[in-house]
Order: C-alpha cells, then sequence, then structure tokens
C-alpha cells in the first residue's frame, strides 16, 4: 500500500453530534441535569474524510444527509475541511444524529440515530469508478454492513487496498467480508467483540488480533486511547505508545482521526512504524479539543519532518 498517490475514498456515514455535557452517565432510571447542549459536525465517515483532507490529502467522500436542516450545516462544514463532496447524496428524512454524553475526564457514551446513513444506497458508475481510480478506500460501520462490502468487492477488484475501522454496530463481521479487507482497525473493546477473547492485557490483544488474521484482513491494527497502538501482521507485532498531553478535553473522534492520519501516512510512502506514530501525533492534539470534526488538526499543527 505504501506510496500510492491515488486520492482517498471514504464511504461512510455523517452525523449531527449533539453534545450534553453531563458530570456523569445516569444510572437506569435516573435523570441528571446537563451543563451545556452543542451541535457539531460528525458522523465516523464524515470524521475521517474530514481528518485525511485537513491533512492535507485528497479525499472523497461518498455518503449520505437527510433533507432536513442539519444537511447543509453538514455540507458546509465538510467543505469547510477542504472534502470533495462530489458523490454525497441527499436523501429524504433527516440526516444521521448521535447524541454523546461527554464528561469531565473527556470520555464519552454515545447513542446514534442512523437515519440518511442506514437509507437504501445505490453505488452508481461513478461512485465505483471513483473506487477503483482510489489510493485506498476507507469504511466504517455506521452505514450497512452489505454497502461496505460492496464497495470492497469493486475496490478489491481493482486491487485498491480497503481499510475498515470496526467502529459502529455491535455485530459480528460476515466470512465474506473479512477477506476483502487489507487492514481492519478496532479499538480493544470492539477486539473483544469480534473475537469472543478478553483484551485486558497487551498479550490478550495480540492473540485477538492473531485469530482476527485468520479470517483474511491482511493487517490488523488496534487503538488503544491511553496505551496507543498495535499493529499485528503474519509476522510481526509494532507497538507505539500514546503520547502525553496536558489535558483531556473530548475523545470524540480521536479514534477516527488515529485511523485516517495513518492511512495518509501510508499513502504517502510512510512505513508502518512511521505511520503510526504520525497517527498518534494527531489524535493526540484531537482529544485536547472539544467536538469530533472541529476537533481535527491541520497539518502545519503537526510537528515538522512530516511533509
Amino acid at each position: 500500500m505504501a506510496d500510492r498517490r491515488g486520492p482517498l475514498v471514504v464511504v461512510g456515514s455523517v452525523n449531527a453530534d449533539l453534545v450534553l455535557q453531563v458530570d456523569r452517565v445516569p444510572a437506569p432510571g435516573e435523570t441528571i441535569g446537563a451543563e451545556s447542549l452543542d451541535t457539531f459536525p460528525g458522523g465516523k465517515g464524515a470524521n475521517q474524510a474530514a481528518a485525511a483532507a485537513k491533512l492535507g490529502y485528497p479525499t472523497y467522500l461518498v455518503g449520505q444527509v437527510g433533507s432536513d436542516a442539519n444537511a447543509e450545516f453538514l455540507k458546509a462544514s465538510l467543505l469547510s475541511c477542504g472534502v470533495n463532496l462530489s458523490f454525497l447524496k441527499k436523501v429524504k428524512g433527516p440526516s444521521g444524529t448521535a447524541v454523546v454524553m461527554l464528561q469531565p475526564s473527556g470520555e464519552n457514551s454515545i447513542v446514534i440515530v442512523g437515519g440518511a446513513n442506514q437509507h437504501t444506497w445505490s453505488l452508481g458508475a461513478d461512485v465505483q469508478q471513483s473506487i477503483m481510480s482510489a489510493g485506498a478506500v476507507l469504511l466504517q460501520r455506521e452505514i450497512p454492513d452489505n454497502v461496505n462490502e460492496a464497495v470492497a468487492k469493486v475496490a478489491q477488484s481493482a486491487g485498491v487496498p480497503v481499510i475498515l475501522d470496526a467502529g459502529g454496530v455491535d455485530a459480528p463481521l460476515t466470512a465474506s467480508f473479512l477477506p476483502l479487507i487489507s487492514i481492519l482497525s478496532p479499538n480493544e473493546t470492539e477486539l473483544a467483540r469480534l473475537t469472543g477473547m478478553p483484551t485486558d492485557t497487551m498479550d490478550h490483544v495480540e492473540a485477538a488480533a492473531r485469530q482476527l488474521l485468520q479470517h483474511g484482513p491482511e493487517r490488523v491494527l488496534v487503538k488503544l486511547g491511553s496505551q496507543g497502538a498495535l499493529l499485528v501482521t503474519g509476522d510481526a507485532t509494532t507497538r507505539v505508545g500514546a503520547l502525553p498531553v496536558a489535558k483531556v478535553v473530548d475523545t470524540t473522534g480521536a479514534g477516527d482521526c488515529f485511523t485516517a492520519a495513518f492511512v495518509v501516512a501510508l499513502l504517502e510512502g510512510s512505513d508502518p512504524k512511521e505511520a503510526m506514530e504520525f497517527a498518534t501525533l494527531a489524535a493526540s492534539i484531537c482529544i485536547q479539543r472539544k467536538g469530533a470534526m472541529s476537533s481535527l488538526p491541520l497539518r502545519e499543527e503537526l510537528t515538522a519532518g512530516w511533509g
């Protein structure tokens, strides 16, 4: 995958994030107050496309917004990040929405209403051509898995690498989908759900990642939050630690930032460890600011030496 200079094509979700600032997540049957309510552009597909574009890489987003007031807000936000929206479709009904409960520690709990992201999808000839001419295709799981699998088949037919961020729906990946994936990137919780194995220690994480490798992906990249990241291939394991930050403000979108930055670095010719370090730096900036898309760093904010 190194040094493929075609554009990055992201196929995925677009959401309006309603962020509630709370002291803690309410217990069942409990009502608590929120300090504030803010609306931010988000969705895993939109976040990853925006992250790549803000890092200066040519990026297309294939996605869907609704016919509500949020649609124009979301489109304007993506355009301001430099994302090409030639393949963003408008459908009837509401846009996707996420309700984010943000705690003082920066940790969050999220409830998603799929909206336009779950509407009927159609991969026209123009979209398929963009996929086939891409440097890489980046997917997540906030749109139907059958759409992701169809995209992956088109990409594989043209030799285009497919990266799947496992965030989104909590459901198994089909046996037919897994062999289409070049890089599968879960966090430790998603890894445990996909494999049914513990992920409490680094040895557990590596063992679970290797179990996934047996089902088809070429590499498994595990995002470990404050513990960094682990990349597992058939014959090697690479670990990169997280960078210290002054204060974690909001972790929303940090995983999306990491995945997108990792793919951008690979497309630009970095080796996997360098790409992990680049992605870790980008994510460390992201978590120090509020919001998902609004917290994504610009290229010039990253330290010198990355181009």
